[in-house]
């Protein structure tokens, strides 16, 4: 795909939003249900992914951590954002490589020390690209991968976050 074919892609999204603001507003779902053992089986849409613990809080490694989970949803953001940015830019990638790690303390959702935080403490994304771009280009590109990348915004900038019963 080339930057035209991108815009002619996006186009008629981005006219509709801007006369119909509301149109823009969407809600995305994830549904899991319980499954053996401290599983939860999470519906992705193409397939089905159990959730389990991670070995470090007593898992088998068999299951997937929704830590990496969330890592995974930070690496896919992120690359298919750097693709878009880069095809609109006509910056050309012969090869791009994204990863994401980040850092836990077991002892806080182990409830081991009060003092240790539940969830990650710091994550790092980076960027491996195989290009001839300029280093102008490629912080305009590493730059707008950031600002419009769902999940990196979201981690950067944490929305309202709820938990209720559905049931009552």
């Amino acid at each position: 795909m080339d930057a035209e074919q991108l815009r002619s892609m996006q186009a008629p999204h981005k006219d509709r939003y801007r006369t119909e603001p509301a149109s823009a507003l969407i809600t995305l779902r994830a549904h899991g249900r319980l499954g053996d053992g401290l599983s939860c089986k999470v519906e992705t849409g193409r397939a089905l992914v159990t959730a389990g613990l991670h070995p470090a809080t007593g898992g088998s490694g068999e299951a997937a951590c929704s830590g990496d989970m969330l890592l995974e949803a930070l690496v896919a953001c992120a690359g298919v954002t750097l693709n878009a940015v880069a095809t609109a830019l006509a910056i050309p990638l012969r090869d791009a490589q994204v990863t994401a790690e980040g850092d836990l303390d077991f002892r806080g959702t182990l409830g081991v020390a009060k003092d240790a935080p539940v969830g990650f403490s710091a994550i790092r994304l980076s960027f491996h690209l195989d290009t001839d771009a300029s280093q102008e280009q490629i912080a305009t590109l590493l730059k707008l991968t950031e600002r419009y990348c769902v999940i990196y915004q979201t981690l950067a900038r944490p929305p309202q976050l709820t938990a209720v019963r559905a049931d009552t």
